[in-house]
């Protein structure tokens, strides 16, 4: 089965919290505080491996989490840190943020690799926050939680030359017969339902990757036919071999089909419209295929391709046209990748997230944001200096004046997570 998209949850681990201990041994007296700082979570790590060629193992398991890492311990022991979750996914792949639509990267490279999604840090210890005035912190520091993304993941195929042309027109048969592919072949439309790689072996040292895209058709970039789907994989080809049929036994004309599909391209795209083609006019074993054959090499030529008339049924003329490829491809810069245009017009800014909000719900003041999270995280409400230190936090990042600004009353409950306070001026 082939997945060339998949829609999945990733959550890098949550760091480890901060310890509260102080050093306790037999004829030492105020041994201080000593407790250690918490792990880091985490990250999940993409990795290209070429030994796969699908998103398959995306269908079943759709939620990706990385260890988060271990809280500190006593006597200045650090938490272990969380172990990274690793990810493999085949070259070509490309990883975009579900909620921007965002290329956060496109894994090209044989083994690159990319940290997705990065760990929390692990909080610190009440050893840090010992000072001359405040010698038994009786508070620590949380973990930072560890990013976490919806995730779209596309497929793009990465071949050298792509076979490009309508339905049951050949491209299986020619693959078939310039490699060891052993792609489905039949007598009816749609046969190929994938996209279908073969190696091209020319001479010693010198051979190409060629994929079989599937059949399109007209209204393919709006998702007409199987074309919608599978126009992705013909970005990454450097050079198009544009098959035709020249037999005429489904009544079908060569030039307009051959322009049919390049209009096609042109609409999903209109980098794809630029890219180098071969034509390879094909079922020239059939009778009067020759007297079609000549119209559309003559018409063709004038633009600018070249043609071969070849039979991938008997083999005939797909020599020339591997080694007309072959001459072609050294022509051609070693990566052609296509920009992708959808995104040029849109810039993405790191917006300064608000540092917390505030709503009423039921006559109770609910405050929420990230830091805050992570401050009541690293409070001791039971002790009165880290209380202080909290109530420091919330006057210094402006929460006690916007509550004041709201008609906050004495008296009145605020609800900051799942703790909840009486104002008090």
């Amino acid at each position: 089965m082939f997945t060339d998209s998949a829609k999945i949850y990733v959550k890098a681990g949550n760091g480890g919290n901060g310890m509260v201990s102080f050093h306790r041994e037999k004829y030492i007296a105020a041994g201080g505080p000593d407790g250690g700082d918490g792990g880091k979570g985490g990250d999940v790590i993409f990795v290209v491996d070429e030994g796969l060629n699908t998103l398959i193992d995306f269908r079943y398991k759709k939620n990706f989490k990385a260890e988060s890492g271990h809280d500190g311990g006593p006597s200045n022991c650090s938490g272990k840190n969380g172990e990274d979750l690793i990810i493999k996914v085949p070259r070509g792949t490309m990883v975009k943020d579900e909620a921007t639509g965002m290329v956060l990267v496109d894994l090209i490279k044989p083994g690159q690799t990319c940290v997705i999604a990065k760990g929390g840090k692990g909080g610190k210890g009440n050893q840090h926050f010992a000072t001359p005035t405040r010698q038994v912190p009786n508070f620590a520091k949380s973990g930072d939680l560890g990013e976490e993304f919806n995730l779209i993941l596309e497929l793009k195929m990465i071949a050298d030359v792509g076979l490009l042309g309508y339905p049951n027109v050949g491209k299986s048969t020619i693959l078939s017969m310039v490699s060891a592919a052993k792609p489905k072949i039949a007598n009816y439309h749609f046969t190929t339902l994938v996209p279908n790689l073969g190696v091209v072996q020319i001479e010693q040292g010198k051979s190409f990757v060629i994929a079989d895209i599937p059949g399109l058709i007209e209204g393919a970039h709006e998702g007409v036919g199987l074309g919608h789907e599978f126009l992705r994989h013909v970005e990454r080809t450097k050079l198009l071999i544009h098959v035709v049929d020249v037999s005429g036994v489904e009544g079908r004309d060569a030039i307009e089909d051959f322009d049919t599909i390049n209009s096609e391209l042109k609409k999903y795209n209109e980098v794809l419209s630029t890219r180098p083609q071969i034509v390879a006019a094909n079922k020239m074993d059939i009778p009067g295929a020759e007297e079609n054959y000549k119209a559309v090499k003559e018409e063709l030529e004038k633009r600018g391709y070249r043609v071969f008339g070849i039979s991938a049924a008997t083999n005939k003329g797909l020599k020339e046209l591997m080694y007309a490829v072959s001459e072609t491809l050294k022509t051609l810069p070693d990566t052609i990748l296509l920009d992708e245009t959808k995104n040029e017009e849109v810039v993405y800014k790191a917006q300064e997230e608000k540092p917390f909000e505030i709503h009423i719900e039921d006559g109770v003041y609910v405050v929420e944001g990230k830091w805050l999270r992570k401050v009541l995280g690293s409070t001791n409400i039971t002790n009165y200096e880290s209380l202080q230190y909290f109530q420091r936090a919330l006057k210094k990042k402006g929460v006690i004046a916007a509550l004041e600004e709201m008609g906050i009353e004495e008296g009145d409950t605020v609800r900051i997570y799942d703790t909840e306070f009486d104002y008090t001026r």
